[in-house]
């Protein structure tokens, strides 16, 4: 799944001129926009998930801006909706700012006001739709998942997997770690008719020093001291089912020969034992380097390597198919959720950020500890800013003042007595708004 970058705009104005102005403009700035004359016309055009944000006027006839605003939210409440509105109208549009409209701009404005707001609305937006194509995406936490992904190589490898699930073949997976080398094994396993039958995985690298033959092969009663009872080896465990030896490189050679017999001859014979059992098995080995290249080195035997190459998968690394990042993050996320008993968090800007941009070199299993953080309020700090939470209303009308007689100093050229009268305040009420913005006129009479 690839996330979402809207870019689209529909724009409301029953001002012909000023509408077909503000087209070009948005259309320059590569704005994807449809235009209405009407607050009905755009109507019969905005559907629920519209891929992008809504700019209306405040006063039209017919269904204003505000009625627009209840009628977008019922088709879809995470629409951003913009309001231009006169300056006189600013009270209204306060309103509409408390009944869930994004923003409002007031005539005559600079575009790189109006394009500011928009481009956080559009990032609000694609973080909303994000959110709903990963829910709709995901099955139940509960479901058991083969290989979750959309990615050409990850279908290619789950089309493997079903043609060879019951073929029987010993199997070679290769892929980094934290690739999901065992997520593939255990889809084999899970394909096939094995499936009823044990699924045995064994970390050839966490094999304990000296107790290698008796982990894997098992012992009779009186076989060495202090064999009381006969121990069943974890080869023998996958009698009928699937043996995964995940890390074979890690393997000491002496267990290395042992296990060529299992694999030549399908049987074993425990520490003890009189005469061989046979054993009925599929082997799937994994290996987080090169084991070709092992042989070459002399660190893998070259024979145990060959019975096994029968069939080599490789997992491609996270990196190599990032538009299956989201989709696992969700799965990931869901499952850590209900695990604990909570609702899922939803995604934030800085979340997404990190989605898009790391490179994730500890593959499927650092995605999924970031998704366990992020499930426990540790991926977020109070600092970290997002265009979802753009403050109280009281906040966004503070920023708004401030962009008003800012522009107003502009246009002035920091004359005073014509921005007192522009903006309909005391002079003295004016001041006490410079400088709790900590604006100074003297630097805009330089402006000509």
């Amino acid at each position: 799944m690839k996330f979402c970058r809207p870019r689209a705009v529909a724009l409301i104005d029953d001002d012909g001129d000023f509408r077909e102005a503000l087209h070009e403009r948005l259309a320059l700035e590569a704005y994807e926009v449809q235009a209405f004359g009407s607050a009905e016309a755009a109507l019969k055009r905005i559907s629920p998930d519209f891929p992008g944000v809504v700019v209306t006027d405040l006063r039209m006839p017919g269904i204003d801006g505000r009625a627009l605003l209840s009628r977008l939210q019922a088709i879809d409440e995470g629409l951003p909706v913009v309001m231009i509105t006169g300056h006189g109208d600013i009270a209204e549009a306060v309103d509409a700012l408390a009944q869930g409209a994004y923003d409002f701009v007031a005539k005559p404005f600079a575009f790189e006001r109006l394009a500011t707001s928009l481009n956080r609305a559009l990032e609000k937006r694609g973080l909303v739709l994000d959110n709903r194509a990963l829910a709709a995406a995901l099955p139940p936490p509960e479901a058991t998942l083969a290989l979750l992904g959309e990615s050409p190589s990850i279908v290619r490898l789950r089309g493997v997997i079903d043609q060879i699930a019951d073929a029987g073949m010993d199997v070679l997976i290769e892929g980094e770690t934290g690739a999901g080398k065992e997520v593939v094994a255990r889809a084999l396993h899970n394909s096939g008719r094995r499936r009823v039958h044990p699924f045995v995985a064994v970390n050839c690298g966490a094999l304990p020093e000296g107790l290698i033959e008796t982990e894997l092969f098992g012992h009779e009663p009186g076989a060495f001291p202090g064999a009381l009872r006969r121990r069943i080896g974890l080869v023998e465990q996958s009698h009928r089912g699937t043996l995964f030896l995940d890390e074979i490189e890690s393997m000491p050679e002496q267990a290395q020969i042992k296990l060529l017999r299992v694999v030549e001859q399908r049987e074993i014979q425990p520490l003890g034992a009189g005469r061989p059992r046979p054993l009925d098995l599929r082997i799937l080995a994994s290996s987080k380097t090169d084991l070709e290249g092992a042989v070459a080195r002399g660190a893998f035997r070259e024979d145990l390597f060959y019975r096994l190459n029968v069939l080599k998968l490789v997992v491609p690394p996270l990196r190599e198919r990032r538009e299956d990042v989201s989709l696992l993050f969700s799965h990931f996320l869901s499952r850590a959720a209900a695990a604990r008993q909570l609702t899922p968090p939803a995604m934030t800007p800085r979340v997404r950020r990190v989605l898009m941009n790391h490179d994730w070199p500890g593959n499927v299993r650092e995605l999924a500890h970031f998704a366990e953080r992020v499930c426990l309020g540790l991926e977020s700090t109070e600092n970290d800013a997002t265009v979802a939470d753009e403050g109280s209303l009281a906040d966004r009308m503070d920023r708004f003042e401030r962009e008003l007689i800012e522009d107003a100093l502009r246009r002035h050229h920091g004359d005073v007595g014509a921005i007192t009268e522009a903006l309909r305040i005391p002079r003295k009420t004016l001041y006490d708004k410079f400088q709790r913005h900590g604006l100074r006129p003297a630097e805009f009479r330089q402006v000509v």
